[in-house]
């Protein structure tokens, strides 16, 4: 991190990396009782680079269990392991939500990653996250004293997420 830091009138935010997971297993249980339908699809593989780390997501370490809210919107809370190049594991927690800008962008969206149907414009929908991690004391442990939020992209196989350090 630099020494730019946030002020009470002017946050400042910080690109710490980008993470490309690709998704392909889903399982859904349908009509749940608070009228949404829960999703669950698993890390199948993935990578993620920034300005001080990169490497993997460890697949099968987990996924992301999205609710599927009866407004259409996702809540999703995703865990999943990443491995630093240098063989430190991560544990990462990923809270956030997608939902459509137009009133059909996320019927579109399912077609998409789950029927191999036409892609969605970024510009038609929100995916936002709010990650926090774990990992052993030492040159990583910077990630686990900041708050970070991430801009996301969905992509036919999975997510791409460029996350932010609020410095």
């Amino acid at each position: 991190m630099t020494e730019t830091f946030s002020t009470l009138e002017s946050p400042h935010l910080e690109f710490a990396f980008a993470c490309t997971l690709k998704f392909t297993r889903i399982q859904t249980i349908p009509d749940t009782p608070s009228g949404g339908m829960r999703t669950a699809v698993y890390v199948d593989e993935g990578r993620f680079e920034g300005p001080r780390l990169r490497g993997r997501a460890v697949p099968n370490s987990g996924g992301d269990y999205a609710y599927f809210r009866p407004d259409d919107t996702a809540a999703f809370d995703a865990r999943y392991m990443l491995e630093e190049e240098d063989g430190t594991l991560i544990l990462m927690r990923n809270r956030g939500f997608l939902w459509g800008r137009a009133p059909d962008a996320m019927e579109r969206l399912r077609k998409w990653a789950f029927e191999g149907g036409e892609p969605v414009p970024h510009a038609d929908y929100y995916l936002r996250a709010q990650p926090s991690f774990e990992c052993p004391r030492g040159k990583h442990d910077w990630l686990t004293r900041h708050v970070f939020i991430g801009v996301g992209e969905r992509r036919a196989d999975g997510n791409h997420v460029r996350y932010y350090a609020l410095t």
